[in-house]
């Protein structure tokens, strides 16, 4: 009789649950969207996008760059990626995000290149029927984004520049070849 009840909740807020088909997550993944970037983030547009009928939620991380960096003022930053693996670890996360959580959709998108303070360098948004579901998955996204996906920021100060965390991207196969 459990069974069936949380069955019951699951199909009317359109997730899976124990024995059902997991077609909704399929749909779900399909619909979600990730990016890496160049131009400015439009973070309204990605909301407009996770947003569907049968959502109550929506929770957004916007990270942006701000001024100062262990007591020295950034003037600006930079980010580079390797691009295709980072897409990748993207769509793991949020296949992830699916499987822990009972969400509808979600969106990952990370700016490339150089960022002014002020400007958005990641945005994340997370939809689903209800709101603690939005807000774990949310926290998740970030926290496993900035611990695998092969991003990497180099902040300018006016006395000069660091990789954050003073590492340095690993050098692409190719370049070691070359050697």
């Amino acid at each position: 009789m459990e069974n069936r009840k949380w069955e019951s909740r699951a199909a009317a807020a359109n997730v899976d649950g124990p024995g059902m088909a997991g077609s909704f997550k399929v749909k779900a993944i399909e619909e979600d969207k990730f990016e890496l970037v160049r131009a400015a983030i439009d973070a309204g547009a990605l909301v407009r996008h996770v947003r569907a009928g049968q959502d109550g939620a929506i929770v957004t991380f916007d990270g942006f760059v701000r001024n100062e960096s262990h007591g020295r003022e950034t003037s600006y930053l930079e980010y580079e990626a390797y691009e295709s693996m980072a897409l990748g670890k993207m769509k793991e996360i949020a296949a992830q995000i699916h499987e822990k959580f009972a969400i509808h959709r979600v969106v990952i998108v990370h700016r490339l290149g150089r960022l002014e303070i002020g400007e958005t360098s990641v945005f994340i948004a997370v939809s689903a029927p209800h709101r603690g579901a939005a807000f774990d998955a949310c926290r998740f996204a970030i926290d496993t984004l900035k611990k695998t996906v092969p991003i990497w920021k180099k902040e300018y100060f006016a006395d000069g520049a660091v990789w954050a965390d003073g590492e340095l991207p690993p050098t692409p196969p190719s370049a070691k070849s070359a050697s």
